[in-house]
């Protein structure tokens, strides 16, 4: 092994006789030893010498516990685990206020025929109903307030009509207008 003794770099090339960095010739450095370092700090006791009669460091009232029975360490679980998905936005629940919206629509257009709006109005204005209370209980979940009041007044609306049509053809019937 050679050494820079300029910048005190080490090279392992037998071949190499000057420093790249700055072009001195380098100087022969003793390999360096490969032994492991002892690790024993004190030789071990003769065989015939037994445990209890080892010497002890234990002062005079001094308590030791005894040692902890052995455990086998526990195998590692899986190392890596994936990260929790992240949280999406949730958009409200509108699906009673649309129906509600969507019926009391059918009510005013197609419900004149064969009085089709007379089952569609009352289940528009009872959903709409239930919607408004889920949208004022929790407003986070559901939404369509706007929706659920037109289904309400699409299906009011078309009793209303019906109403007012059946009182004007009631009263021209009385009138004689009508025979």
């Amino acid at each position: 092994m050679k050494r820079c003794p300029t910048c005190n770099q080490q090279f392992t090339d037998e071949w190499l006789t000057f420093c790249t960095q700055d072009g001195t010739s380098l100087v022969e450095t003793a390999p360096l030893t490969t032994d492991p370092p002892p690790t024993l700090v004190r030789p071990p006791m003769p065989p015939s010498v037994s445990p209890s009669e080892q010497p002890t460091l234990d002062m005079p009232g001094s308590y030791r516990p005894p040692p902890a029975p052995f455990s086998q360490p526990q195998p590692l679980q899986s190392g890596w685990m994936p990260p929790p998905s992240p949280a999406y936005p949730v958009a409200p629940q509108q699906s009673l206020a649309i129906a509600s919206l969507v019926l009391g629509i059918l009510s005013m257009t197609i419900g004149w025929c064969c009085y089709f709006g007379v089952l569609t109005s009352p289940i528009a204005i009872v959903m709409g109903i239930i919607s408004l209370v889920q949208i004022k209980n929790e407003p986070a979940k559901f939404g369509g307030k706007g929706m659920a009041i037109g289904g309400i007044a699409a299906g009011s609306l078309y009793f209303v009509l019906l109403a007012l049509i059946v009182l004007l053809y009631g009263m021209a019937f009385l009138s004689g207008a009508i025979q």
